[in-house]
C-alpha cells in the first residue's frame, strides 16, 4: 500500500496541473524509434501502472466514479514518452480525452482536445499498424474508428469526419464493422443536406453499402451467426431509413438507367437496380420493368415469371400477363401460389373468359378453403353470365341462383365478408325469376335445378318474390 502511495505521489505532479483547470495543450509524444518503453523505462512502467489501475476503476464504475482523474497525469506522460508500451494507451485514450472534452470549458480547450484525439488514432496507425490477434493490417478499421469519434464529440467537424469514414469504407469495403458504415452512411446524408455533396453521391452509397450489407448478412447467415446477422440488418434498416427522404424514383432511374443502358446484360446490376427501385415502391418506373425482363432472359425463376406478371397486368397487358403468371404457377410458396390464381381468375373474368376464371378460382379454393374471395368470384360469374346464359324469362334468370349460392358459401368460410356478401345477395335476389315464371315453365320453389350453359351445376329454384 505504502508502495502505491509512494507512486503515485511521484505522478502527481504529472496530473496535477490538468486536474487544477490549467489550459489544455497539445500532447505531441517524444518518442517516436525509441525502444518499447522510452528512454526512462522505470518512469514509463510505472506511470503506465499507475494509469492502467486508475482507469480499470473507472471502467469497472462504468465511467461513472472519478478514478480517471488519476488517470489523465500518467496517461499523458505515457502517451508523450513511450507511445510504443501498449496498444491500450491509444484504446483507453479515447476514452479519456471524451471525458476531458465533456469537461472542457472554452473552445480552444476543445480544439486542442479534439487535436489531441486525432493525434491519438494516429499514432495508433504509426506504432500498431497491425491488430495483434490476426497480424493483419488494422489502419482503415482505425480510420473508421477514427471518423466515427470525431462525429461522435464534435458534429460540426462532419466534413473531416466523412473523409475519414470514406478513407476506411473505400479500402475495407464488405469487411467494414456495422458501426463504420452507419456512421459513414450517416455522415454522407448530412453532406448532402448541407450542400457538400449532391444527391448522386448518396444515392451511389446507398448502392455500394446496401451490396455490402446483403453480402454480410448472407455470409452470416450461411455460418449461423444470429448475431452478426442482427447487426448488419439494424444497420440495414438504418441505412434504408435514412436513405428514405432523398433520392425518389425519378433520380433512381436516371443514375442507373446510364448503368442498364451500358451493361444490361449484368445479372449483378440488374439485381442491384431491382432491389433499390422495390426499396423506393418504384414499381412503375420502365427502368423496373426493362431491369426485371432482363433478368428473367439470363435467370429464369417462378418469382421473376410472377413479378413480370403482375407488372403487365398494371400495364393492362392481360395476354402477355398471363404468360408470365402461368410460368409462375411452380412456386412452392402456397400464399404465393394462391395469390397468382386469383390474379389470373381477375385476368380472365376481364378477357371474359369465363370457365377459365373459374378453374383458377376452383384451385385458389383447393390451396385456402377459407377463400371466401374466391367463392365471390365464382358468383361474380355467374352473375354476369347469366343473361347470355339462356333463351327465356326462366333460363335467363336462372344463373342469379347459382351466383347467390357462391356468395352465400363466401360468407360461410370466412365470416368477414358477411356485411359485402349480405349485400350482393339482397342485389341479385331481385333478379331471381318471379313465381309467376316459375310457375308458366313449371318449376316449383325449392325443386331441384340444373343451370346450363358453360355454369352447368345444380342449385335450388327460388322466387323474386
Amino acid at each position: 500500500m505504502k508502495t502505491k502511495l509512494f507512486i503515485f505521489l511521484l505522478a502527481m505532479g504529472l496530473s496535477f496541473s490538468v486536474l487544477a483547470g490549467t489550459p489544455v495543450k497539445k500532447f505531441i509524444p517524444q518518442d517516436n524509434n525509441g525502444p518499447k518503453y522510452g528512454k526512462d523505462s522505470v518512469q514509463c512502467l510505472m506511470n503506465l501502472s499507475l494509469y492502467t489501475e486508475s482507469f480499470r476503476q473507472w471502467r469497472q464504475s462504468h465511467y461513472k466514479n472519478d478514478a480517471v482523474k488519476d488517470a489523465i497525469g500518467p496517461w499523458d506522460w505515457v502517451f508523450k514518452n513511450c507511445p510504443r508500451s501498449t496498444e491500450n494507451i491509444y484504446i483507453d485514450g479515447v476514452k479519456i480525452l471524451k471525458y476531458r472534452y465533456r469537461q472542457a470549458t472554452t473552445p480552444a480547450q476543445k480544439k486542442d482536445l479534439i487535436d489531441t484525439l486525432m493525434m491519438v488514432f494516429n499514432q495508433r496507425i504509426k506504432y500498431f499498424p497491425n491488430n495483434y490477434r490476426t497480424h493483419l493490417p488494422q489502419a482503415a478499421n482505425i480510420r473508421g474508428r477514427q471518423g466515427i469519434a470525431l462525429y461522435q464529440i464534435s458534429p460540426e467537424s462532419y466534413i473531416k469526419a466523412y473523409h475519414l469514414l470514406k478513407e476506411s469504407i473505400d479500402y475495407q469495403k464488405q469487411s467494414s464493422s456495422p458501426a463504420i458504415i452507419a456512421y459513414y452512411f450517416r455522415d454522407v446524408a448530412k453532406m448532402v443536406q448541407t450542400g457538400k455533396l449532391d444527391t448522386l453521391a448518396i444515392i451511389n452509397a446507398y448502392d455500394t453499402i446496401s451490396t455490402y450489407l446483403n453480402n454480410d448478412i448472407a455470409q452470416y447467415k450461411a455460418q449461423n451467426n444470429s448475431r452478426k446477422v442482427a447487426e448488419f440488418k439494424n444497420v440495414k434498416g438504418y441505412v434504408e431509413m435514412t436513405f428514405e427522404p432523398f433520392a425518389n424514383c425519378s433520380d433512381l432511374a436516371r443514375v442507373f438507367g446510364r448503368k442498364y443502358d451500358a451493361t444490361p446484360g449484368d445479372t449483378v446490376l440488374l439485381k442491384r437496380i431491382i432491389g433499390l427501385l422495390e426499396a423506393k415502391n418504384c414499381y412503375n418506373e420502365p427502368l423496373y420493368f426493362n431491369a426485371m425482363s432482363s433478368l428473367y432472359k439470363v435467370n429464369h425463376n417462378p418469382q421473376s415469371a410472377s413479378l413480370l406478371g403482375k407488372m403487365l397486368l398494371q400495364k393492362k397487358k392481360y395476354d402477355q400477363a398471363l404468360v408470365y403468371l402461368n410460368k409462375s404457377l411452380t412456386m412452392k410458396d402456397p400464399s404465393a401460389l394462391k395469390e397468382n390464381y386469383l390474379l389470373m381468375a381477375q385476368t380472365y373474368l376481364t378477357l371474359h373468359n369465363y370457365p377459365k376464371a373459374r378453374e383458377m378460382a376452383y384451385k385458389v379454393i383447393k390451396l385456402d378453403p377459407h377463400s371466401g374471395v374466391a367463392h365471390e368470384l365464382i358468383g361474380d360469374l355467374y352473375a354476369v353470365s347469366a343473361g347470355k346464359c339462356g333463351n327465356n324469362a326462366l333460363t335467363k334468370k336462372a344463373a342469379f341462383w347459382a351466383a347467390v349460392d357462391q356468395y352465400v358459401i363466401a360468407k360461410r368460410v370466412d365470416p368477414s365478408m358477411t356485411t359485402a356478401m349480405n349485400k350482393k345477395i339482397a342485389i341479385y335476389k331481385a333478379y331471381f325469376p318471379t313465381r309467376e315464371t316459375m310457375f308458366f315453365y313449371n318449376i316449383k320453389p325449392g325443386q331441384t335445378y340444373k343451370v346450363g350453359c358453360w355454369i352447368n351445376v345444380t342449385t335450388k329454384a327460388r322466387p323474386s318474390n
